[in-house]
């Protein structure tokens, strides 16, 4: 498994990501603003997913990753709360 403070400049990457602690629908999506459906929060939770990284910002130790569910939603995630980082 890759680290993210080892990956190559210039190579593209996938993942798995938790963003913690965000406002959620009852089917686990984003909710509130994060989401345009017309749907209420239920709950504060942990969304997973995977994705493909965009770029990574190695001072501040924070990825952007491309979402897979939403090929349109980007998130920016610390280095801790990525996993399974693999050469796409």
């Amino acid at each position: 498994m890759i680290k993210p403070e080892n990956m190559e400049t210039g190579s593209s990457y996938t993942c798995s990501f938790v963003i913690e602690s965000i406002p959620m629908d009852e089917y686990g999506r984003p909710g509130g603003m994060l989401n345009l459906a017309d749907v209420p929060i239920s709950k504060i939770g942990n969304y997973k997913s995977t994705g493909t990284i965009v770029s990574r910002d190695s001072s501040s130790e924070l990825l952007e990753v491309l979402d897979d569910r939403n090929g349109k939603k980007k998130w920016v995630v610390p280095f801790n709360n990525v996993t399974g980082i693999m050469p796409s």
